[in-house]
């Protein structure tokens, strides 16, 4: 009877395990299918939108336009220029909060943790004019230095820090290491899986990114794709294979990322010490 209830159990956890993955493969699998519909096809027919003919005109006709590789330059400095300060900012501060004794510690850690229930939309209006007086607009710093913020990088990091065993920080001491040292060659290394899962939210969040740079970008050569997708849209309205093909493109990077390193976003997260 056990055997059968967790036969039964596992049964359902399956059906709704696949029933998840097909609700998130539907749109993808549209996608595909319309980006290389031929232009001008019906695509909102599933009995057209899965027969043939199919086409490679659409991406061939996105590739040759200099806006498109433009705004992919500009998403790909952008979000690796990112991802790398955001890295080395929160994995220092972190440090710091971590293993340096200093007066008022905790109060600068709550400070740092309540910037998690801070809104984005709610520091839109500051962060833009102090831009504007900083002459940051339509540059890339305006749109990197925001980002390297990041509380949430923080408290993963500064939780992980906490579990390192104080022998293996006084045996470095003890053979002359300086603080940076330590921070270089134990803190680090024995923190791979949870900065690499912090490196995968940053770049993905970072190349998704639309709102602020909406906002901060002013010239099209300066957009990024969350942003120039949508100016390109605009002009194949009532088109939807074209367009689609450009989100495909803007969508892949991101996706092979996540595909690639996905085993360490787990692995970071739930990883919180070290035994022994």
């Amino acid at each position: 009877m056990q055997k059968q209830r967790l036969s039964i159990g596992r049964l359902a956890l399956y059906i709704i395990s696949y029933s998840v993955i097909i609700l998130w493969l539907v749109p993808m699998l549209w996608m595909v299918l319309t980006s290389i519909k031929p232009d001008g096809s019906p695509v909102t027919v599933l009995s057209a939108l899965v027969t043939p003919p199919f086409s490679l005109e659409n991406f061939i006709f996105i590739t040759e336009s200099a806006s498109i590789w433009r705004w992919t330059i500009n998403s790909v400095y952008i979000a690796v220029v990112t991802t790398v300060a955001t890295l080395t900012v929160t994995s220092l501060a972190a440090f710091a909060l971590s293993r340096i004794p200093f007066k008022g510690k905790k109060w600068v850690f709550w400070v740092i943790i309540a910037g998690l229930m801070v809104p984005t939309e709610a520091t839109i209006v500051p962060l833009f004019l102090m831009m504007v007086e900083n002459g940051l607009i339509n540059s890339y710093s305006s749109i990197i230095l925001p980002s390297i913020a990041a509380p949430l990088g923080v408290l993963i990091l500064k939780q992980f820090y906490d579990n390192i065993p104080k022998e293996l920080v006084e045996a470095a001491t003890i053979d002359g290491a300086g603080l940076f040292r330590v921070y270089w060659s134990i803190f680090l290394p024995l923190s791979r899986s949870s900065m690499a899962a912090l490196a995968i939210f940053t770049f993905i969040s970072s190349w998704n990114n639309f709102l602020w740079p909406y906002l901060a970008i002013t010239s099209e050569e300066m957009m990024t794709l969350p942003v120039g997708i949508p100016l390109f849209q605009s002009a194949y309205t009532g088109e939807l294979t074209r367009p689609m093909a450009a989100n495909m493109l803007a969508s892949l990077p991101a996706l092979i990322v996540f595909i690639l390193f996905q085993r360490h976003i787990i692995k970071g997260i739930t990883m919180t010490g070290i035994k022994g």
